[in-house]
């Protein structure tokens, strides 16, 4: 199977350069969002009145195709919100994924909980870009960076005012850890082949340093398996697919923070 992970990386090195092109640091540096002070998704997905989920919006993926083309990011973001979401995570990547600056700007205007910008982060211009669209965190992936360029886009980042969730998806990326780093998401699903093993959040949950907040990514389905990464240290929980692919996302997403309220009662 083609390494997907390193077909979209060169695409978004071509996409960079070209946006650097259309609009200047100096112009971004002067949006109104930019100067916002951001929201820490760390100390969200610590707060017990919510639900530790970071609820996705998400078009489409390159395993799956399209995923839900008829909600709208208002219609959804606003109901994770109101449903206990501890933060958003939006998809900004056009080619693969459907997603759009748009899309993030709108989630921003209507939420008051904090953002992820969902996408493959190569050059520093994308943070600026990021804190510029409304965005509190960034993502950083280990698989596609190596640990200079891991370390250097978290400063800057870390000096913009940005969180940043760096994931990982075997024991060995975890080198790639630094101290302006302060989440760290394990990727049950393999970037290269986009298969899913649930079990891997588990197994590399004792290694995460200590002092960083544990997010699980990817393959969760159903509210047995968050109260199983609960008892595995894991604070946040990355959740996409599963409330997109139905046909009323809020409903789903509703349904499943009540069940999970249940069982955390028993």
């Amino acid at each position: 199977m083609k390494n997907i992970l390193t077909e979209i990386v060169a695409h978004k090195h071509v996409e960079v350069a070209a946006r650097k092109q259309q609009r200047s640091v100096e112009e971004l540096e002067q949006t109104s969002l930019f100067k916002r002070t951001p929201l820490s998704l760390a100390q969200f997905l610590q707060d017990p009145a919510k639900t530790g989920i970071i609820a996705e919006f998400k078009r489409r993926s390159p395993s799956k195709g399209l995923i839900n083309g008829e909600v709208t990011v208002q219609d959804v973001t606003t109901a994770y919100t109101r449903y206990g979401a501890s933060g958003l995570s939006v998809l900004t990547d056009e080619k693969f994924f459907g997603g759009s600056s748009d899309d993030l700007q709108q989630a921003r205007a209507l939420n008051n909980i904090p953002i992820l910008r969902k996408d493959f982060i190569v050059d520093e211009y994308q943070i600026v870009e990021a804190k510029a669209i409304g965005a509190d965190v960034i993502l950083l992936i280990a698989e596609c960076l190596t640990k200079d360029e891991v370390a250097q886009l978290a400063k800057f980042a870390h000096n913009l005012g940005l969180e940043v969730l760096l994931e990982v998806h075997s024991g060995d990326q975890l080198e790639k850890v630094t101290d302006h780093i302060q989440l760290v998401g394990v990727n049950n699903r393999d970037l290269t082949t986009f298969r899913v093993d649930f079990n891997r959040s588990c197994e590399l949950a004792p290694q995460i340093p200590a002092g960083k907040c544990k997010i699980a990514e990817s393959g969760i389905s159903n509210t047995d398996a968050i109260i199983t990464l609960k008892q595995a240290g894991f604070q946040g929980f990355l959740i996409g697919e599963h409330f997109m692919k139905e046909a009323n996302p809020p409903r789903a997403f509703e349904q499943f923070v009540s069940e999970l309220a249940n069982k955390s009662a028993k």
